[in-house]
């Protein structure tokens, strides 16, 4: 698109940049989707110049690109302190896409939510939310390293998301599913359905994580950032130690020497065979813990055999079913026969029992 100019204002795609020289420095930025927008950013960037000039106030740092801070944001903090590095990474690649022509001091709450709107066109809310906490981070390092005064985006709210899709599996499918599967997904499958362990943890295991004379599986890290110690059923123990060792890795890749990394395509497969529909490799650690609070297991226990880091992640297992709601009742109305068979067997308040209308004077 063919660029629109006025004195020290300029129209480019649709965005307005003002074009200043304060002090025999240059002074050009984003200003705003329209002309009165542009015409407003010049005018107060000028007034905090000569606010600056005059000693009045301090003088911002120096401003760059959104593209280049992004960059230091992930090298400095998220491979430092974040082992899903990779996931903001992805998520960075958009912002930047979208972000391009702006720098730190540039962007406002607007252009967020055009953010937003652009790409809710395109994938998911659950994405562009993954995306906006993303950015929100990243701002909110750019004022505590001093890029920037306040973060633009803390008032944003992300976008209402679904409740999370949990599949949960049968006997009967789970039986289907391991006889779909061949010898090298089998004790993947197994693995899942009987600790409840994540995907990652269980591809990433090491021999030296396995004590099959106690029965211990022990992680050193884990998403929660803290490790545990998951006790082995037998099912479990003896499909892991039937596997062949060929490195240090349970579960590994032979030409790179690193943990196989993924297995969705053969799950899928398995999963087609078994003619089972909707489920997913981590639906197997939802099943694990579905089954744990079934059969009464304490929400204490199955939060630290799966690793969450707070037991209200835990609670979105705890959804009574007609079956468990009946059981809960026949369990009542045990406790209800004993105390008629005390009741009957008892003679203490003979004749001295309190009445309802006495009681309240009627």
């Amino acid at each position: 698109m063919k660029a629109r100019r006025e004195r020290n204002l300029k129209q480019i795609d649709g965005r307005w940049y003002i074009d200043f020289t304060f002090n025999g420095k240059r002074h050009r930025e984003f200003g705003g989707w329209t002309k009165d927008q542009a015409r407003n950013t010049m005018t107060k960037t000028r007034a905090e110049l000569l606010d600056v000039a005059r000693g009045f106030k301090k003088a911002k740092g120096e401003d760059v690109t959104f593209e280049k801070f992004a960059d230091d944001f992930l090298t400095l903090y998220c491979k430092e302190n974040k082992r899903s590095w990779d996931r903001d990474e992805i998520s960075l690649a958009h912002l930047k896409a979208f972000f391009k022509d702006e720098t730190l001091q540039t962007i406002g709450a607007e252009s967020i939510e055009r953010f937003k709107a652009a790409r809710r066109a395109e994938v998911a809310p659950a994405t562009v939310n993954r995306e906006l906490a993303c950015l929100k981070t990243a701002l909110t390092k750019a004022v505590e390293w001093g890029r920037l005064e306040t973060n633009p985006a803390a008032r944003v709210k992300k976008f209402k998301e679904p409740p999370a899709r949990e599949r949960i599996l049968t006997s009967d499918e789970a039986a289907r599913l391991l006889a779909a599967a061949g010898p090298e997904l089998r004790p993947v499958i197994i693995t899942a359905l009987g600790t409840g362990m994540r995907r990652g943890e269980i591809l990433g295991l090491r021999w030296a994580d396995l004590n099959f004379t106690v029965g211990y599986i022990t992680l050193i890290t884990s998403k929660s950032g803290k490790g545990r110690k998951i006790p082995m059923s037998g099912a479990v123990a003896a499909a892991l130690s039937a596997i062949r060792r060929r490195g240090e890795f349970v579960f590994q890749n032979m030409e790179t020497g690193r943990p196989i990394r993924e297995m969705s395509a053969a799950f899928n497969a398995a999963c087609a065979l078994a003619k089972i529909t909707g489920c997913r490799l981590h639906d197997l650690r939802h099943t694990a813990a579905s089954k744990m609070v079934e059969a009464g297991v304490d929400l204490v226990t199955v939060s630290k055999i799966l690793g969450h880091a707070s037991i209200t992640m835990t609670m979105r297992y705890a959804h009574p079913t007609p079956e468990t709601m009946r059981g809960a009742v026949m369990h009542l109305g045990e406790f209800m026969d004993q105390v008629d068979k005390k009741l009957t067997a008892s003679q203490e308040f003979q004749g001295k029992q309190v009445d309802f209308k006495s009681s309240m004077g009627l």
